[in-house]
């Protein structure tokens, strides 16, 4: 199951779903992660979200499209997300995740496989299956 992770760093989850120039994706097995790839939106902020923020379809043009490029994951982990991009996220079969602060990425993986590994809600249990 694929994971992303909205980061400045590629070490911690920091940024805003929006924003974020780069999400880095691990696959999570019921044993073990693994990194995959980083996907790169932009060198620093996502400056095309940004400045979009307002127009309405051209807006929400430019968050499908992000989330077009994360459609892979099964869950997608940031700091702050609007509304409508949260529920665009569900309706393409991702779970938003935030976080409450700054966390890293290696925690909330280890967070993670152990919700996997002793008992994963029916959600994430299906994920994991697909």
């Amino acid at each position: 199951m694929k994971i992303g992770f909205a980061t400045t760093d590629g070490i911690n989850v920091d940024e805003h779903f929006g924003r974020a120039g780069k999400f880095v994706i691990y696959d999570l097995t019921p044993e073990r992660y693994n990194y995959l790839e980083t996907i790169k939106f932009a060198d620093g902020l996502d400056i095309s979200i940004i400045e979009t923020r307002g127009m309405g379809q051209e807006h929400e043009d430019r968050v499908q499209s992000k989330i077009n490029m994360l459609a892979g994951c099964k869950i997608v982990y940031f700091t702050e997300i609007g509304g409508p991009a949260a529920a665009m996220l569900v309706k393409k079969g991702i779970m938003p995740v935030k976080v409450k602060e700054s966390v890293t990425i290696g925690e909330s993986l280890n967070r993670l496989l152990e919700t996997v590994k002793a008992s994963p809600p029916p959600w994430l249990k299906k994920a994991l299956n697909q």
